[in-house]
């Protein structure tokens, strides 16, 4: 019998603000692995984490990885019949260009009334800090634990999450053995809604550059003469979609591609998302995309193409009538399942070519990607967290799918053989990788109630 977790509940009321100071803390240090830069604060970032680990009673571990360090910590002692949980998190964070959207610094939490704006405050810091309060939380309450708990986290997934990646499969659950995995990296389905997402898209990720003459060039002097590589790059874009269909024009793009489940559909359909309300939250007129699929089944469960950035010739202010000598622009497509990232390199690159305006010479460089992913939301562990989260929201959660994608997921299944549950605590709203990113306060205190009422729930399940 599950015990009914008040004990923990009254001790989060009692200790919240220093948990949320806490957070504070951890959300000024700007870890962000895309940039060699901040090399020295990312590490901060895992030092800071496994202080908080050992202060909670965890054992820890700092693994040295090729790239940034893996945090690891255990309490074991629930003792071999009871399951081991094993939390996934990530303390890097996305750059926070542009910085001159940012309502405050993007280091320096800042309270809106009862949200949290800073960067990293709901990718991932503020939710996978849901998981070691829990646990913190229990530990002080009552000195022990219902189930033994591990923790990998990670200072990689927004630039690969290739350390991770290749620790997960080289230990084959040596270390990691585990019952399930729980990664609060993820979303609920609307305030006060909770979710379970059991979908991941996939990711195909590309840098694609091109050059032409040796040096930027008088647009007069040799304008309609030389190959325009801004030009070039305008022409290789608008040959990846279709404007009218929304359809990927890359040969074979959609050859392996699983059709949605005729379900799911109607499930998704279900859930009654307002595309009117997304578009007035967006300032946008209209939601184009692929023809014959409403928004929630093209962003979930269709794969899609997107322009990340681009650059080419002079930026500055004013005028300055310049050919420049290159252009670039990074691409990334989502995948859905049965699709794979090297397959879809290989079909990007030959597409590229075929499409390249003579004068030009252009490198596609695939960066990184991963497998979509779906996960069994129906076993016995997903039932005890769709009934903890239910008795903690008031609300029985839904079973959504997502169009992020965090690779480690995949390897999760694949390497360790157990079940995933994505249990997310922020929304769709919170501005991840965006300006003004922001965690809703009560959705961080009801995270760490929902954490320490899965363990509970997890007591004896699989016996």
């Amino acid at each position: 019998m599950a015990h009914d977790t008040q004990d923990v509940f009254a001790r989060i009321e009692r200790e919240k603000a220093t948990y949320l100071a806490e957070l504070k803390d951890y959300l000024r240090i700007p870890s962000i692995s895309t940039d060699p830069a901040y090399k020295t604060e990312v590490g901060r970032a895992a030092d800071w984490l496994i202080e908080r680990m050992k202060e909670a009673g965890l054992t820890t571990e700092k693994i040295t990885t090729a790239g940034h360090p893996l945090v690891y910590a255990e309490w074991t002692g629930a003792g071999p019949d009871q399951p081991t949980v094993l939390f996934y998190g990530h303390y890097d964070v996305q750059p926070p260009d542009p910085l001159g959207e940012w309502r405050n610094p993007p280091f320096e939490p800042t309270e809106e009334g009862e949200q949290l704006v800073a960067r990293g405050a709901t990718d991932d810091k503020g939710q996978s800090y849901t998981h070691l309060k829990a646990v913190a939380a229990m530990l002080a309450e009552r000195g022990r634990l219902p189930v033994n708990v591990k923790f990998i986290v990670e200072g990689e997934e927004e630039a690969g999450g290739e350390a991770v990646d290749a620790f997960v499969r080289a230990d084959r659950g040596r270390k990691l053995g585990c019952s399930c995995v729980v990664v609060s990296d993820t979303s609920m389905w609307a305030p006060g809604e909770p979710a379970i997402t059991y979908g991941l898209k996939g990711l195909a990720y590309f840098e694609i550059r091109v050059q032409g003459p040796n040096r930027d060039l008088h647009s007069g002097v040799y304008g309609g003469g030389v190959a325009n590589p801004g030009n070039a790059l305008a022409t290789i874009l608008a040959a990846l979609k279709d404007p009218k269909t929304g359809k990927i024009k890359v040969p074979g793009f959609y050859d392996a591609v699983r059709p949605l489940a005729e379900w799911e559909r109607k499930e998704f359909k279900k859930l009654g998302l307002d595309e009117k309300e997304v578009a007035a939250d967006l300032a946008v007129d209209a939601l184009p995309g692929e023809k014959g699929f409403s928004y929630i089944e093209r962003t979930w469960a269709r794969p899609t193409c997107d322009v990340n950035g681009l650059w080419c010739g002079y930026q500055g202010k004013g005028a300055k009538t310049v050919l420049p000598a290159a252009a670039g622009c990074k691409v990334s497509f989502r995948l859905v399942a049965d699709q794979t990232p090297a397959q879809i390199a290989e079909l990007v690159r030959a597409h590229v070519a075929s499409v390249t305006p003579p004068g030009v010479k252009v490198e596609v460089d695939y960066l990184h990607g991963a497998e979509a992913v779906t996960v069994d939301a129906t076993g016995v562990y997903a039932q005890a967290a769709l009934d903890a989260l239910e008795e903690v929201w008031g609300k029985r959660p839904v079973r959504i799918r997502t169009g992020g994608s965090i690779p480690i997921v995949g390897t999760f299944t694949a390497a360790l053989g157990v079940p995933v549950l994505m249990l997310g605590f922020g929304l769709e709203e919170d501005r991840l990788h965006s300006p003004n990113e922001k965690f809703d306060i009560p959705n961080f205190y009801g995270g760490i109630r929902s954490v320490a009422r899965l363990l509970d729930r997890l007591a004896g399940v699989g016996a």
